[in-house]
């Protein structure tokens, strides 16, 4: 079995301490960490952190490696460069799918193909400054990509389920364990896809969409799982950025083990005796996850039907074993599990809420706390 690298991108929150609200202060933090990491002669360091579509974001990239506490090292790491410099600039970072607390009308960021795509695509792009993780897993050709993609798709709302963190949005509760799920599926061009059944039938779907005008650009190719448009991977978009690293470490692991494992010919993931899932039950499937994340009843990707979050996960467990083992991640996987049934990262909000008499100025400490305590392992 080949070993695949994998590698994280992780979009980030900048919030103002005192009003806890978003800090559009992104040009001048990377303005900050690029001076001081000239001066310190650590160029390579800010490297992989970028600006996003909205001026109170940022995104940070990690490096393709095999193991996945080199993985934990590295995208903590780009957190403390990113909170470094937000923290010199008098501001903080925090990793959430949304915003909790929210002023005012988001400010873009000055680049001319986020303007375009706000004057293209109105009221779909300015509530959408949500943050998600995306996990880029080697591939050996496009045409296996697109076999995978095809594959993995029943799969995706699992994950979506196992790294939900988005609750609270613009001063409320939405009721929901993944909102940014939800407001991300507005773009013309997101969402799951079904089968596209060869590499000529993903590239032909991605053009008609581009001349459609649903999507900008091949950037703009929002699928949940689709051909990454500049490194030879699968890229799954389909989680809310996590605030503790270990789970943003199981998400990813449960990723590569799910690509290893269809690119070595095994389940492929479909219902009703083999047939692939419509987009219509991938739809719902999706839905479920966003509402209830791991707290309630999931469709079985094996299945199609519904099942306990529990047994499900259980069932992805045995699916991919085999693959866990051979990278000698089962058991943090085994155990990362289980810390997320307990409490996911939307029920650690939730609590945070109750925890300060329903305060969400709380959770967002609460947030930037964690995001921040990420020097050592759980």
């Amino acid at each position: 079995m080949q070993l695949r690298k994998l590698g994280v991108e992780e979009e980030l929150l900048l919030v103002d301490p005192e009003t806890r609200e978003p800090a559009p202060h992104a040009p001048t933090v990377l303005q900050h960490a690029a001076q001081h990491a000239a001066q310190q002669g650590v160029e390579a360091e800010v490297a992989d952190l970028d600006a996003e579509l909205y001026r109170h974001q940022l995104e940070t990239r990690t490096p393709p490696v095999t193991d996945l506490g080199e993985l934990r090292a590295h995208l903590v790491r780009r957190r403390e460069v990113a909170a470094q410099a937000a923290e010199a600039v008098g501001l903080r970072v925090m990793a959430a799918g949304t915003l909790p607390l929210h002023a005012g009308t988001p400010q873009p960021t000055r680049d001319d193909r986020y303007l375009d795509m706000l004057g293209l695509y109105g009221e779909i792009a300015r509530p959408a400054g949500t943050c998600g993780m995306h996990v880029h897993v080697d591939i050996d050709s496009p045409e296996q990509g697109v076999a995978v993609i095809d594959a993995i798709a029943p799969w995706l709302p699992l994950l979506l389920a196992v790294g939900a963190n988005s609750p609270f949005h613009h001063g409320r509760d939405t009721s929901y364990a993944s909102w940014r799920s939800q407001v991300w599926s507005r773009w013309p061009s997101a969402g799951p896809t079904e089968p596209f059944g060869s590499l000529a039938g993903y590239r032909d779907a991605c053009a008609a969409l581009i001349a459609s005008g649903a999507a900008r650009d091949v950037g703009m190719l929002y699928f949940d799982a689709r051909l990454a448009k500049a490194a030879p991977t699968v890229e799954i978009r389909i989680s809310d950025v996590c605030t503790d690293p270990d789970d943003a470490i199981l998400v990813a692991a449960l990723t590569r083990a799910l690509v290893t494992h269809l690119v070595e010919g095994g389940d492929r993931g479909t219902s009703d005796e083999g047939a692939p899932w419509r987009s219509e039950q991938l739809r719902a499937a999706q839905w479920r996850a966003a509402r209830y994340g791991l707290s309630e009843r999931l469709l079985d990707p094996r299945t199609g039907e519904q099942a306990p979050a529990r047994d499900v996960l259980a069932g992805l467990l045995a699916t991919v074993r085999e693959e866990l083992t051979a990278y000698d991640d089962l058991d943090l996987v085994t155990d990362g599990i289980e810390r997320v049934l307990a409490a996911g990262g939307s029920v650690r909000q939730r609590a945070a809420f109750e925890r300060n008499g329903g305060s969400l100025a709380a959770v967002v400490d609460d947030l930037v706390l964690r995001s921040a305590a990420a020097s050592t392992p759980a």
